[in-house]
């Protein structure tokens, strides 16, 4: 009887351990968030087809971990791999699909990827590089995008760049919402670059 009880207990140990020995939950993010969102013109008389590229992004920053520098690390050529912290899908995915359906949103546009396009009718093809990333929680996150956007029927093409910095607070929620501030802003600017390229106007860049 004694060895049972005590082999009882010792099974009951060593599932506490277990557990006090479990790794911490993994948290997950996406950068296609309500805040990126705005409402579509009422009217459209014209209707606009977009096709936004997967995004074009430094290779450390392709993966579905957050990838950040730590606090007060400025002169830091260190990052850290949140392995806790993931988006929903690699950043890289994240980026395209979060660009896309906001630049769609303001548009009042359709990504010929999710639903085609009638074949009379002219595709704003969109690159977008990510060619700057810095995030520091608690501090900033900065970003400079580039696109380039190119009309589907014609050789023209228009070409611009976006520096964005965004002030976070503490902890990675905060930061989550800095980066989605910062694909918002890249989303006004490309919106406005289509707008005009497709009025044939000249469009200013923020560089």
């Amino acid at each position: 009887m004694t060895s049972i009880l005590s082999a009882r207990f010792s099974a009951i140990a060593v599932a506490l351990l277990l557990a006090g020995c479990a790794s911490p939950p993994t948290r997950f993010y996406t950068l296609s968030a309500p805040a990126l969102t705005v409402p579509a013109p009422a009217i459209q008389n014209t209707r606009t087809f977009i096709d936004v590229a997967p995004v074009t992004l430094p290779e450390r920053l392709a993966r579905p971990q957050l990838v950040v520098r730590s606090a007060g690390s400025a002169s830091s050529a260190r990052i850290d791999i949140l392995e806790q912290e993931r988006w929903s899908a690699p950043f890289n995915n994240e980026l395209r699909d979060a660009l896309a359906s906001a630049i769609a949103n303001r548009l009042g546009a359709i990504d010929v990827s999710r639903s085609g396009r009638p074949t009379d009718q002219p595709v704003y093809r969109i690159a977008v590089e990510l060619r700057e990333f810095d995030a520091v929680p608690g501090e900033k996150v900065q970003a400079t995008y580039g696109w380039t956007i190119t009309r589907s029927d014609s050789n023209r093409s228009s070409a611009c760049q976006l520096s964005v910095t965004e002030a976070v607070m503490p902890g990675i929620d905060a930061l989550v919402l800095g980066v989605q501030r910062t694909v918002a802003d890249a989303a006004d600017g490309i919106a406005a670059n289509v707008t005009a390229f497709k009025a044939n106007m000249t469009s200013s860049c923020k560089t």
